[in-house]
Formats: C-alpha cells, structure tokens, sequence
C-alpha cells in the first residue's frame, strides 16, 4: 500500500496517543496521517470531576493538540464527525468529507439517559471541558444568587449526583473539599449544604474492594456527603429529583442534579453500519471491526470481553492507552503488509480520587492503598501518561507534584 490515507477520528486518550505513536513511528513519505477532532485541543479526562467541581482550572486539563503532535508528519483537522461510510471508505465531516485506506474509530462516549424523563433536558453531565466549566458557573451562581431570593433556597444548595461510580463518587469528594471555600465567599453556613450521591446498586463503587469502598464512604461522609444506595432515580424535574427506594417515591428539591450513571459509545458509530453491540463495536483481538479490515475501533467505541468473566472490560483510560500501542503497530503492519498484534489488556489496578488528598487504590497482586499514599499514586500515574504524550516539557506544565495540592 504506497502512502496510504490514514484517518484517526477523535483525540481521547486512544486517539491521540495511536497518533503520537505512528508520527514517532512512520517517516514522513510512508503514509498520509490526518487526525480529526471537533476541538483543538485534547484534555485529561480523569481530571474532569475537578474542573467541575472547581478545585482545577480547565485550562490546565487543557492540552492543545498542535504543541503534542509533529505537524510535519500529521495534518490535523479540527472539525465535526457527521457519519462514517465504511463500504465507502469515506467519512463525513461538518464541512468536508474524507477518504481513507486505513480508519481508526476514537469518538468517546456520550450520556446514556436509559429513557429516565427530564435527563436530558435539565441534568448535568461531567462527559467534557464544556460541560465541566457550565457545571462549576451553575454551582457558583446557584450559591451567588443564595442571599437573593425569599424561595427555592434548599433547592439552590442541595446538589444531587447521580451515581456511584468512578465518577460519580470523585467529583462527590472533590465538591466536598470545595464547598468549604464557596460557604465563606458567599457567606453561607456550610451546615445549609447538602451533597447526596443517589446509587441503584446496594454499594457504591461496584466491584471495588469492599474495605476500601467503606473507607471512602466514611471519608466522604465525615466531610458532608450523604448515600442513598439501592435507589433508582426516576425523574428529573427544573427544580427537583425524583428516586425510588423499596417501593416508595420521594422527591428531593434541587436545581443541581449531576447524572454521572451512565456511558454509551458516540452515536456515530452504532449509525455507521459498522456492527455493534450495544452500541459498542465487538473488535476483533487486533483491534480491527468485524467484516472491515481497514478499520480500527478504539477507546469508548470499541468492546473487548474478559475470556474469563465473559465481561466487557470497562472503557478506561488505562485500556485505551493500552489499546493505541496495538492499534499503531497493526496500523502501520497493514499499510506495510506485516504481521499484526493481538491485543491483551493488561490490568495495573485502579484508583479512585476522593478529593485533592485522599484517595483509595488497588494495584497489581491485589494490594490495597488508601489516603495520601493512593493520592500521590494517582498523580504519579497522570505525570506518567502526560510525559508519554509530550515529554517532559508537557509534563513541567501540566502535571501534578504537590500531594497535597
């Protein structure tokens, strides 16, 4: 294949690192690399509960993708994916169309919304900086406009979130360290605050370590936050939340209401005929879709089931940047005509934040870490992943050295 079109869709964690890894990999007369993405800029996903919460600028989850890529090597499209054509090996933009030889599919995730009523019209979501930064202005207005008004005020200061998972129960910790600092700028008793993390299941963190699942809720709640677990939310109203609890209906006001339950792979690609399950592409073990060799599924699109559990492994970012070493090889392996790569996840552990100090973990051989040492763990992780990306100036400039900060 002499200088193939190579299209890489989305500049997530599997996206953008398959390109660093084939720009480093590829000469400049070996192939056309085109990355498309609806922003310039790529961002630091896991740090997203913290731009909402408002304990981290965005700015600094921020990372523009012209200063990590080689722009000699990769021409980049800031663009919108409108539809992917894989029987015409041609993908639709906003304001072009696109050929390739070679496609890789990195578009994230949206919202599920499963039907519940009024979700999608009046919930928030932490899925992206935009809706991060609108989060973290509501939570300040609503506090602003405290003083200003006779009603509503319970429904002002009771924040609702949605879920407890990973997401879910960080952004619950990093709220908890910063309503303290919102209380006294706009002069309110914190004890008026109330942080309630609404769980279907009978725990939150499902699947974690059950020790540390109680450590984080005892440290979550001595700093404020409330659990109802085993409850199912039922509706989402402008100015209050509905959840079910053995068999009964109770309603809670508020005008905060934080869905984080909830992940389905972009929409794009269940449209694109390219075969899905549960709107997830099933790839193949080197990565590529069923029935199209050319084309590659990364990240939140793609589905890879544990032989041993039958389960989907979950779409983190540890597996996509996992996944964007295998994909680069196979990419360049079949543009050259070489032998490709099986893919194989290789589980490190995880960590969960519950705020800007305290965290709880599980690493390899099932040791469990929690408070500071989980903290700086996680922070040595994301220095890691960002001197990956773009070495140690990258790293100087974003990254995390401070535990305690």
């Amino acid at each position: 294949m002499n200088n193939p079109n190579i299209v890489i869709l989305g500049a997530g964690y599997g996206g953008i690192m398959t390109t660093i890894k084939l720009q480093k990999s590829m000469n400049i007369n070996e192939a056309n690399l085109t990355l498309v993405n609806i922003n310039d800029y790529h961002y630091q996903a896991t740090w997203l509960h913290e731009n909402a919460a408002g304990t981290l600028h965005h700015d600094r989850t921020r990372i523009p993708i012209k200063e990590v890529i080689n722009r000699e090597k990769v021409n980049f499209i800031q663009d919108k994916v409108i539809s992917i054509k894989p029987d015409e090996k041609k993908v639709k933009l906003e304001n072009r169309e696109l050929t390739y030889d070679i496609l890789v599919v990195g578009l994230g995730f949206e919202a599920a919304t499963f039907g519940i009523p009024g979700l999608e019209e009046h919930a928030f979501t932490i899925g992206n900086i935009n809706s991060a930064r609108l989060l973290r202005e509501h939570l300040e207005y609503n506090f602003a406009l405290y003083h200003n008004e006779k009603d509503k005020k319970s429904a002002r200061l009771n924040i609702v979130v949605g879920g407890g998972g990973f997401t879910g129960i960080e952004f619950a910790g990093e709220l908890a360290n910063r309503i303290p600092a919102l209380c006294e700028e706009y002069d309110i008793e914190k004890a008026q605050v109330r942080i309630i993390n609404i769980e279907g299941s009978e725990t939150v963190l499902p699947g974690f370590d059950p020790h540390l699942v109680e450590y984080a809720m005892t440290s979550l709640e001595s700093r404020g936050v409330e659990f109802i677990t085993g409850a199912m939310i039922k509706e989402c109203k402008p100015e209050s939340i509905v959840y079910e609890k053995d068999g009964k209906q109770v309603e809670i006001p508020t005008m905060t209401f934080v869905w984080a339950a909830g992940v389905r792979a972009n929409c794009i690609v269940e449209k694109s005929n390219l075969e899905t399950n549960r709107g997830k592409v099933e790839v193949r073990q080197d990565m590529r879709a069923p029935h199209y060799d050319d084309v590659f599924v990364i990240g939140d699109c793609a589905q890879i089931l544990d032989p041993e559990s039958g389960l989907p492994y979950p779409p983190t970012a540890q597996i996509a940047i996992q996944q964007s070493a295998v994909v680069a090889h196979n990419v360049k392996s079949l543009a050259s005509g070489r032998e490709m790569e099986v893919f194989k996840p290789n589980i490190l552990g995880s960590v969960a934040s519950l705020g800007n100090n305290d965290a709880i973990g599980v690493v390899m051989n099932d040791r469990k870490l929690f408070g500071w040492k989980a903290t700086m763990l996680k922070k040595i992780i994301d220095n890691r992943y960002l001197f990956k990306l773009g070495g140690i100036g990258l790293l100087l400039k974003k990254g995390k050295f401070n535990v305690f900060n």
